[in-house]
């Protein structure tokens, strides 16, 4: 494990993403036995991966642009399909007990008519009583500038560091530009760099506008999550900021 090389894709998964919690997390929010997945902005296919993982029974549709990301999801129950999720033509690609849309990767969606029809989209892929799952981030610190950074520590002592930047935001038209930049480090000594390995220049989708947005469609029983282990309801303190999961059943 020490000579392994890291690459930002892998790096991403074992820091800013939580595969194997967030399956559990979309049983729990479906309630009954989900099988199909449809990992919309899949990137890596992460999800989809720890999806069919759970259970021989599952399988999953994973939607990307970057083929390259696309091509680690690769299993016989994962059908992966380089497709902008934006397309009504990947309405094909169920039925879906569950679609999911993370990362904060809806901020790809640049205006409310592409938001509506990614959602319009999204609930004909699901069967009835599926679930369409997707987050944001959210309070007043929102539309701060700064940075905030983490570390993990692997079983072979191997430190991953991570950096999340804030660097524009405009309340005024909603657009923000992130980047994620990470740092190896073995023995005290940085192995490998990855400066500005992700730079986003996306739309920040509030709370509000995203459950407008999905009753309008007609999703019902909307709920909102700011803790990934209750049904807690929205609190979020003066000047906090919060990872928000939307949910809603068709």
């Amino acid at each position: 494990m020490e000579s392994r090389t890291f690459d930002a894709l892998d790096l991403y998964e074992r820091t800013v993403q939580d595969a194997e919690r967030t399956v559990e997390l979309l049983h729990a929010l479906h309630g009954a036995e989900p099988r199909i997945l449809g990992e919309d902005f899949a990137g890596s296919a992460a999800l989809s991966r720890a999806w069919v993982a759970r259970d021989p029974d599952h399988r999953a549709f994973a939607v990307d642009l970057d083929g390259a990301a696309l091509a680690r999801g690769t299993h016989p129950r994962i059908a992966a399909h380089v497709h902008d999720v934006r397309s009504s033509e990947i309405r094909v690609l169920g039925p879906c007990d569950v679609v999911h849309a993370g990362n904060f990767s809806i901020g790809q969606l640049g205006d409310r008519a592409e938001f509506l029809d990614w959602s319009r989209n999204a609930r004909s892929r699901l069967s009835p009583g599926g679930i369409v799952a997707l987050d944001t981030y959210g309070g007043e610190s929102a539309w701060r500038v700064g940075a905030l950074e983490r570390h993990r520590v692997l079983a072979d002592g191997t430190e991953i560091r991570w950096c999340f930047e804030q660097r524009s935001a405009d309340p005024r038209t909603a657009r923000v530009v992130n980047a994620l930049s990470f740092r190896v480090v073995r023995t005290s000594e940085v192995v490998a760099s990855f400066p500005d390995a992700f730079v986003y220049r996306w739309r920040l989708w509030s709370i509000p506008e995203i459950v407008d947005v999905l009753r309008e469609v007609g999703f019902e029983g909307v709920s909102v999550r700011t803790r990934l282990d209750d049904d807690a309801p929205v609190e979020v303190e003066s000047g906090a900021s919060c990872v928000a999961l939307i949910s809603a059943r068709r």
